[in-house]
């Protein structure tokens, strides 16, 4: 019985690639790939660029970099919170 469930759920599995069009996607890619006149050194970087992935990312100083923003832009409401207090305050004042 679980062999069964197994295998239903590999061919849906396959079934939601193939609607999805990665079977036709990685098979073009494989494809270029083997026709490729001069193998690259690296099929992964290949692969990535084919498929539109930038190759020289380092993903740890993104994930760095968008921690730095995000407390940035956090800091900054704050920041226009208050601001927008102090001119209300100041316009009341003057009426």
């Amino acid at each position: 019985m679980s062999f069964q469930t197994t295998d239903s759920k590999k061919e849906e599995f396959r079934k939601y690639l193939e609607k999805a069009g990665v079977i036709d996607q990685l098979t073009r890619v494989l494809v270029g790939l083997y026709e490729e006149p001069e193998k690259p050194n690296n099929a992964i970087d290949y692969v990535k660029k084919y498929l539109g992935s930038p190759v020289d990312i380092d993903v740890d100083k993104l994930k760095l970099e968008y921690e730095k923003m995000k407390d940035e832009n956090i800091r900054l409401k704050r920041e226009i919170a208050e601001l927008k207090k102090e001119l209300q305050a100041a316009q009341q004042e003057q009426n």
